[in-house]
């Protein structure tokens, strides 16, 4: 790792030119949906949530530099991209409802601190929109402690089932309905443009039933991926309606930050160490992420959450789940909880706020060089 401060002194882009050239060093290693790649654009500009989503690469810059000491604490095999809405839920192959990160794209061994500044830096910007009702502080408290009573009782996946009710209720909202959900996903526009023959027997091998016909769509779906092929295979099993995704993926946006020649995709190793339960439908298979799209395996969006919600008790169990994450790399946490005893006061509401004023202060130039 690093020394403290190493970095404070490079000089560091402006974010149009660091969107840049992430998206030239992206076009590398898949091909580009350039007309999503513009809706992402659009997107970024219209609040800093979303922006903030979009931009993990823009993250890998600033946190070196404006989190220099933390950016340098015991490194574990980290989320990396961990945000309020990169939680969600899948079936296990006993048909158990269980929830937790949902997305491992970044995956990356880095400072076990990230994932807490990162997903706490979403919290405050889902506050400053009003997505969330709780004082900022409160909420990075409640990830912290999640995250050190989780790191002392050893981790526990959630499994919805006889406990956890709450957070079942929370993730099966009138939002995820089948009815919504299927309704949504027949109305994608056709796919376009020939089909890998990789992908296509990636379908055939993920589908129920041998040489199933199936509708192929085209799906527009999440912001920091946005620009990702994604391709989808509709159709029906047994008179209801199933789908299966392919998304393109490429190694972590550290490798375009650390300017390396790595190529190792980290989300399979992740999902094979962390304290989890495995969704049976997903797979890496080269350079394509193929899972299982459902109305109780998707993401769980802010939007789709009830009114009446803990959002502390919510923010705790996402605290929990990093740590259940953070053990799959086991070596590493006898560190991680010495560093972390040494850490009192409201280090992770200070490194919060840093990340938040950088993040709206690159919104606000991103929103400029849009409208002109």
């Amino acid at each position: 790792m690093p020394k403290p401060g190493s970095r404070k002194n490079e000089k560091l882009p402006g974010i149009v030119e660091a969107t840049a050239d992430f998206e030239k060093w992206l076009a590398r290693h898949l091909p580009i949906v350039k007309q999503d790649l513009k809706t992402k654009h659009e997107q970024m500009a219209t609040a800093a949530f979303p922006f903030f989503r979009a931009t993990f690469y823009r993250w890998l810059q600033l946190w070196p530099r404006l989190c220099d000491e933390l950016s340098c604490a015991p490194p574990v095999l980290a989320v990396g991209d961990l945000h309020i809405e990169n939680f969600g839920t899948w079936r296990d192959l006993e048909g158990r409802l269980i929830w937790g990160v949902n997305d491992l794209d970044e995956a990356w061994p880095c400072a076990y601190t990230i994932d807490l500044v990162r997903l706490s830096t979403s919290v405050y910007l889902a506050v400053e929109e009003e997505h969330l009702c709780l004082r900022r502080r409160h909420g990075a408290d409640a990830i912290e402690t999640g995250y050190r009573e989780g790191l002392e009782n050893g981790g526990a996946a959630f499994v919805l089932a006889e406990k956890h009710q709450w957070l079942r209720l929370m993730a099966t909202s009138e939002l995820r309905d089948p009815v919504h959900f299927w309704a949504k996903m027949k109305a994608l526009a056709a796919y376009k443009g020939e089909v890998p023959e990789e992908v296509r027997t990636l379908f055939a091998n993920a589908l129920p039933e041998p040489k199933m016909n199936y509708e192929v769509k085209r799906r527009v779906a999440g912001l920091g991926s946005l620009g990702h092929p994604r391709i989808l295979a509709l159709t029906k099993s047994r008179g209801a309606w199933i789908a299966r995704e392919a998304k393109a993926i490429r190694p972590s946006a550290w490798v375009w930050a650390k300017n390396a020649n790595e190529m190792e995709i980290y989300g399979p190793k992740l999902i094979d160490t962390a304290i989890r339960v495995k969704d049976p439908f997903v797979s890496f298979n080269n350079r394509w992420l193929v899972r299982r799209l459902a109305p109780d395996c998707s993401r769980i969006e802010l939007s789709s959450l009830p009114k009446s919600r803990d959002e502390e008790k919510l923010l705790y169990t996402m605290g929990r789940e990093i740590a259940n994450m953070h053990f799959g790399s086991g070596k590493a946490i006898g560190e991680v909880k010495k560093d972390l005893a040494k850490r009192k006061g409201r280090w992770l509401h200070t490194a919060s706020k840093k990340m938040l004023a950088a993040t709206i202060k690159d919104w606000k130039e991103w929103r400029k060089a849009m409208r002109n």
